[in-house]
């Protein structure tokens, strides 16, 4: 949850994994079968120009997109410890990969826009985990159901904020407006996995999405700003 300079960042961006849905496949990955490999993501040294940048803007949707996506980790983190070797444990797994890359490119975001992280983060890191193993002790179908309602909220988040970046300047803002598109097409497909694989099932599915969906927006308000 890979980019060099502005003119080489379609090539990397496209080189990362995508969990496409493979239909007709048989196994416990049901009709989604992901990449047996994980993803590989290649990081490179982001240089950005600073000059003439919109810095309350950039600063706040770089801080909250680390957050988030460091908040991702510690979720599917938790997740693991509880359905690793269940069926859906390979899924997690991979799903779990592309979010490590997508944390990666937004560690070395903070250090070339110069952005300081959320004071938060200790907070996220156990907030995270908790929300992971608990919602997998609820079952496979508990698991799904928290990654539908963190990457719904996630995706929709990233889509408030490439309005913001096409507002501002789609040029000046082109290289981090491909990254943010990318990763929100990546939260998109583990927000389908989580559907293709019984998210709706889960016990109180409707009150137990609202409820994480009620924190993901405390989360992102929070991040943005402190």
């Amino acid at each position: 949850m890979p980019v060099a300079a502005a003119g080489g960042a379609p090539a990397v961006l496209r080189s990362l994994g995508r969990c496409r849905a493979l239909r007709g496949g048989t196994g416990p990955r049901g009709r989604w079968a992901l990449p047996a490999g994980g993803w590989s993501l290649r990081l490179r040294s982001t240089r950005v120009s600073l000059e003439g940048i919109n810095r309350p803007v950039v600063d706040r949707i770089i801080r909250v997109d680390h957050a988030g996506e460091y908040g991702a980790n510690r979720i599917y983190a938790g997740q693991m410890a509880v359905l690793g070797r269940s069926s859906v444990g390979p899924i997690i797994r991979q799903m779990w990969n592309q979010e490590k890359d997508h944390l990666k490119k937004f560690n070395e975001l903070m250090v070339a826009y110069r952005v300081r992280p959320t004071v938060l983060l200790p907070f996220w890191n156990v907030a995270g985990f908790v929300l992971g193993a608990g919602s997998a002790l609820l079952g496979k179908k508990g698991a799904m159901a928290c990654t539908v309602a963190v990457e719904e909220s996630i995706s929709d988040h990233y889509n408030n904020q490439i309005r913001t970046l096409v507002e501002e300047d789609p040029e000046k803002y082109e290289e981090l407006l491909q990254i943010i598109k990318q990763f929100r097409d990546d939260e998109r497909e583990h927000h389908d996995i989580g559907i293709e694989h019984n998210a709706e099932a889960a016990p109180a599915y409707s009150v137990l999405k609202t409820a994480i969906q009620f924190g993901c927006k405390a989360a992102i308000f929070l991040s943005e700003r402190i």
